[in-house]
């Protein structure tokens, strides 16, 4: 279970302006009022850095701008961490400029190193269009990068957030699994996503269906063993292509999952870009009513 709830909402005007890779009457073939589009994206921003290791937030921020989407999960995201991002808020930055919410769910959260000055952070974030009602900084089991000989343990970095989505609770969840070529953390942590994101399907009373979706680097590909697990209740939206490394890409290790019966695919695809270290994959899905 989680230990944090932190949101961090930037109360900006978002306009839900969303289109989709598709033709919006592509949704038609769902009848009329049927189903809500959505379209989402995920991308390891590299705590701002491009394929080239300089650090461009304007150059991010006009990649994400022209992903065009309602929801976008983040990975490696500085907040006041250090010099390599200029010490800035990338989360909060990110969301102001492209007039988004945004929940960012730290996975260390370290002292200043001077007095009065900012936590440093780093972790997850989610930016929306559309409202958070609802967010939580979700632990799994990590092998930290911060401490001498680490063991896995769990620790917080799966964020979680509820948007509303045209009056439709919508289960958003990003995560950056473990990048170690040893599988046993990711496996430890792929059990940890099932379990928490089945608590969110537990029966309720006058409850619908359960829209969720994962978004996150998993540093891993579709097939691995590991992975496995994930595909027996969500499915993979499958981009067709590679996203990483940017720059003549060879493997994909970037996600958009999303539950079975209640959220259906429509397309996706990968952004070619070299903003960051990865290209982000972007999806059009239906959200059943």
């Amino acid at each position: 279970m989680s230990l944090r709830r932190r949101t961090v909402e930037v109360l900006v005007a978002a306009g839900l302006l969303g289109t989709a890779l598709a033709p919006p009457a592509a949704a038609a073939g769902e009848g009329q009022g049927s189903a809500v589009p959505l379209r989402v994206a995920t991308y390891n921003i590299h705590a701002g850095a491009g394929m080239d290791n300089v650090f461009d937030l304007d150059r991010q921020t006009a990649e994400l701008r022209s992903l065009d989407a309602d929801v976008i999960g983040l990975q490696e995201v500085d907040v006041h961490w250090g010099t390599r991002s200029e010490w800035r808020d990338l989360a909060s930055e990110l969301a102001q400029r492209l007039d988004m919410r945004v929940s960012f769910a730290p996975v260390y959260s370290l002292g200043p190193e001077t007095p009065g000055a900012p936590r440093r952070e780093f972790g997850v974030a989610v930016l929306s269009r559309y409202r958070i009602v609802s967010a939580e900084n979700h632990e799994i089991t990590r092998l930290s990068t911060q401490v001498p000989n680490p063991v896995p343990a769990p620790a917080p970095g799966f964020g979680e957030v509820v948007v509303r989505v045209k009056g439709l609770p919508v289960h958003v969840y990003v995560t950056h699994l473990d990048y170690r070529a040893d599988p046993s953390v990711r496996s430890a942590q792929v059990a940890d996503t099932r379990r928490i994101m089945a608590e969110d399907t537990e029966p309720g009373a006058g409850r619908g269906p359960v829209r969720q979706i994962l978004l996150g680097d998993f540093n891993a590909a579709p097939a691995a063993p590991e992975l496995a697990p994930l595909w027996q209740e969500l499915t993979d939206v499958e981009p067709g292509g590679p996203t990483f490394p940017a720059q003549d890409p060879v493997q994909r290790i970037d996600y958009v999952a999303v539950s079975k019966d209640s959220v259906r695919v429509r397309d996706a695809a990968v952004a070619e870009t070299l903003a960051s270290d990865h290209r982000p994959v972007v999806a059009d899905l239906l959200l059943r009513r």
